[in-house]
């Protein structure tokens, strides 16, 4: 049986810059990005905020969504971050509340 995942946007402190990614354990994931140990690009593009995320119950769906949202227009990218994040906050310290 697949176990579920989340599908998240982190960015750069002037949200030039947005890497999508997947992950079963989103705190621990935004953890290893804040630390710069996320991905290569994270770190070199400095996306340490973390602006987005949604819960998937099957991880294949997760996947399928990172794929969907790396096709999207950077202006639909910011649309749907909006929807939940207005501010355009990082959402790091909410995980932890």
């Amino acid at each position: 049986m697949q176990k579920g995942g989340y599908t998240y946007i982190m960015s750069n402190q002037y949200r030039t810059t947005f890497y999508i990614g997947v992950t079963n354990n989103i705190r621990r994931r935004a953890s290893e990005h804040k630390q710069g140990h996320g991905s290569k690009f994270t770190s070199l593009y400095k996306c340490f905020d973390l602006l987005f995320y949604e819960w998937h119950h099957d991880i294949r769906h997760a996947i399928a969504r990172e794929k969907q949202l790396k096709n999207w227009h950077r202006d639909w990218k910011i649309n749907l971050i909006k929807e939940e994040n207005p501010l355009m906050q990082d959402l790091y310290d909410a995980l932890w509340s």
